[in-house]
């Protein structure tokens, strides 16, 4: 019986200047994505990130007060290193995001306020494939942001958005989910993989209470063998991998 044919991913859209990337917490998109966003900042694409949380209940031994601070820095220094300075966050509470109209009308504001033409999240499945569970705030801000495309252009849904000088954007012609079981496009990460791996390694605090391994080689470790596999797909290339959505 022969082995079914794996799908090549395709390359990501190039037709566009302005991404907004909107996650649960500090160090998603650096576990995620961020040497695509390194490559996309390189080519003079502007890329803006919004987070729903501070990431204040992330860390067991630092309490959220001190932590929501820290971990804040950390994203925006983190931010810095691929390229992005504009980083906003929605204060949500970390580990209780609710999915549903609040989060949906605050990613709607932020798609208003940066106009972009994609929007990036992170991977909205109950899975990471197999028996690895998602978090509740990975699913619902994945979830919300996808609704959140068609609702920024939509001036009858969330109108006092409009009464607040953020008039109607319907110009979201994508949304990419990084981290899906079921990638569709990647972005060739050999450009940025360094920077990667630097963005990453920004989130020392949280990095040192996940692991006892040293953080450059932790960090290194997951990125390369994250964007290898993801290269099997794509030429032989290392590669960021994406669910394409297109609107």
């Amino acid at each position: 019986m022969t082995e079914p044919e794996t799908s090549q991913l395709h390359p990501m859209p190039t037709d566009w200047r302005r991404a907004l990337a909107v996650v649960a917490h500090p160090d998603d998109l650096e576990y995620g994505c961020a040497a695509a966003v390194a490559a996309w900042t390189d080519g003079g694409r502007e890329v803006a990130y919004v987070l729903a949380t501070r990431g204040e209940a992330g860390i067991d031994t630092v309490d959220p007060a001190e932590c929501g601070p820290l971990r804040e820095r950390e994203q925006r220094a983190s931010a810095a290193v691929v390229g992005v300075s504009a980083v906003e966050f929605l204060d949500h509470r970390d580990g209780v995001v609710e999915y549903g109209t609040a989060l949906r009308r605050d990613i709607a504001a932020a798609i208003r306020r940066h106009r972009p033409e994609l929007v990036i999240t992170l991977n909205h499945r109950d899975t990471w494939g197999g028996a690895a569970w998602n978090t509740p705030d990975h699913v619902a801000v994945g979830r919300a942001a996808l609704d959140a495309a068609a609702d920024a252009g939509n001036r009858w849904i969330f109108p006092e958005l409009a009464e607040r000088g953020l008039e109607p954007w319907n110009g979201v012609r994508w949304v990419a989910v990084a981290g899906s079981v079921s990638p569709t496009h990647a972005v060739d990460a050999t450009p940025g993989l360094e920077r990667a791996v630097r963005s990453l390694l920004e989130h020392r605090t949280y990095i040192r209470a996940l692991t006892d391994e040293d953080p450059e080689k932790y960090a290194r470790d997951f990125l390369t063998a994250g964007a290898t596999a993801a290269g099997e797909r794509f030429g032989g290339k290392p590669a960021v991998a994406f669910e394409l959505f297109a609107r």
